[in-house]
């Protein structure tokens, strides 16, 4: 079997058309998958934070009841050109639009309320609230990037201790 080539990591300067792309493909997704949504549709990861730089890739998160009831959304997501993989399958469902090899959208179908559903809300929030901490993350990423250019996986790990950290801190800032 032949793997298909990966995009290379590349962090970009904040593009202000990152916010509105996110709504259009909202408004896509409310009209395609509205049954399954229970928790809203969210723009999360880097380009959900103003200012901040990132891969040009728009993360988008959507609440839904269970994995099991949002399976049927699958094939629906595929018409959409969403790809579907199983990556974390225990904890969400996974989609890169277009294709693996170019992505313009990373779509996640997580259980509303859920640890994941609340830990990546919370991390987003405290960077828009947070600009020094936005502009230490903007840092870490692009090194990352030079170190892990070919490598999403290598530098999505290496993020890890800073993500996890941040999130610590903003749970605990909301209790």
């Amino acid at each position: 079997m032949t793997s298909v080539p990966e995009q290379s990591v590349q962090i970009v300067p904040y593009d202000e058309t990152w916010p509105t792309r996110f709504e259009q493909e909202r408004a896509i997704l409310d009209r395609a998958i509205k049954r399954w949504v229970v928790g809203g549709i969210e723009h999360v990861g880097s380009t959900a934070v103003p200012g901040l730089a990132a891969k040009p890739v728009i993360d988008i998160m959507v609440g839904v009841d269970s994995l099991e009831a949002s399976r049927a959304a699958i094939p629906v997501l595929s018409e959409l050109e969403y790809c579907y993989f199983p990556y974390r399958p225990d904890v969400m469902h996974w989609f890169c639009k277009p294709s693996p090899s170019f992505r313009t959208h990373h779509l996640h179908l997580i259980p509303f309320r859920s640890r994941l559903w609340l830990e990546r809300l919370a991390f987003r929030d405290y960077l828009r609230t947070h600009a020094d901490v936005a502009a230490e993350y903007a840092e870490l990423k692009q090194h990352l990037a030079a170190l892990h250019h070919f490598d999403r996986e290598a530098y999505t790990d290496a993020k890890t201790p800073f993500v996890e950290r941040i999130i610590k801190i903003a749970l605990a800032e909301k209790r």
